[in-house]
């Protein structure tokens, strides 16, 4: 740490603490994560260790958030990352109007091409939402808290704990208890997030697990096996029950859209998760090829950290620890360098 000058608090996450900071040497401005252990011989975190793993497996990438180094320091660690002047939950809670369709857009081309980056890697993030979106000072959207990543497969045999998303941006086979998911769940959370974008506001903002089941089944309608043939095999299906409710046009849900952002929407908000369009598939889609273009970084809005909250905050990610290590192949973390 002597080689930092701390220059301010950015914020905190479930498993640290986020500084702004300089290095002394070189001058580069840097985001410090302190993780603290709470027993020594509780070990380092899951969470912690799989957003270094995942971090440390893939190269490095314009559109994911890029860690510098890993080291100890008193009874925890510090992960150091390339600093970031904002999130895009900061971009849709300050902005004095609605974000334009370019805006949109070039927000939205972003995403698409972390995430499919991401999956391409095998990596499902798990935690897709506006404040684990970050923006650099030239507009750049990285994705970043990789705290809940885990290396997949498509051989269907893995369980994964359903316990992860935000809640507002959770697929809804994690509503039903799915213990097996693919990278779906974070294109359901990529549709959320565009229709938060297109409404300057949530589409499901759910109070509890409940409601945040009613919310997406009032909007989609109630799902049955002929539209989701898997629907009875997720473990809580039958623990509760739902009168029949006929879907809502998207066109109803987020007005004032072209045709082409409602199509592309309703194409990640489909409930069984194999037909959820790709992210690879949605760089092609014609909504991002018609005018108005995607804007370009240097035209997208920027705002500061610590603007004036006007809604309340997310609920932090419920906290797990069933699931199988990261990688059964190789260690989660170079011992060298913690």
């Amino acid at each position: 740490m002597d080689q930092y000058s701390i220059l301010g608090r950015i914020g905190e996450g479930a498993h640290g603490i986020v500084f702004k900071a300089k290095h002394i040497e070189t001058g580069e401005t840097v985001a410090l994560k302190k993780v603290a252990l709470r027993k020594l011989e509780d070990g380092i975190p899951n969470q912690a260790l799989r957003e270094i793993k995942a971090l440390q497996e893939i190269e490095d990438n314009q559109y994911v958030v890029k860690l510098k180094d890993v080291f100890p320091h008193g009874t925890g660690f510090v992960l150091v990352f390339e600093y970031m002047l904002s999130d895009l939950s900061e971009v849709i809670r300050n902005s004095q109007r609605p974000l334009t369709e370019a805006h949109v857009k070039g927000y939205m081309m972003m995403l698409l091409k972390g995430v499919a980056f991401c999956h391409e890697n095998s990596i499902m993030h798990r935690d897709l939402k506006p404040a684990n979106l970050l923006i650099s000072s030239t507009g750049h959207l990285k994705i970043a808290d990789f705290g809940l990543a885990r290396l997949f497969n498509n051989d269907g045999e893995h369980l994964y704990s359903h316990q992860v998303a935000t809640r507002w941006y959770r697929a809804p086979e994690l509503l039903y208890g799915a213990r097996k998911y693919d990278e779906g769940v974070d294109l359901w959370a990529v549709g959320c997030i565009f229709g938060e974008l297109l409404n300057n506001s949530p589409l499901f903002p759910g109070e509890n697990d409940i409601e945040q089941l009613c919310c997406v089944l009032r909007v989609l309608g109630t799902p049955n096996q002929r539209m989701w043939p898997e629907i009875t095999e997720l473990p809580d299906y039958n623990k509760i029950t739902f009168k029949e409710n006929p879907a809502i046009p998207l066109e109803e849900i987020v007005p004032d859209t072209s045709p082409q952002a409602v199509d592309l929407l309703n194409k990640f908000l489909v409930y069984p998760s194999k037909q959820r369009i790709s992210a690879r598939q949605a760089l092609l889609h014609p909504y991002l090829f018609s005018e108005p273009l995607p804007a370009h970084h240097s035209e997208l809005p920027i705002p500061q950290h610590g603007g004036k909250h006007s809604r309340q905050r997310l609920q932090p990610p419920v906290e797990f620890s069933v699931d199988l290590p990261l990688s059964e192949k190789c260690s989660l973390v170079d011992p060298a360098l913690v």
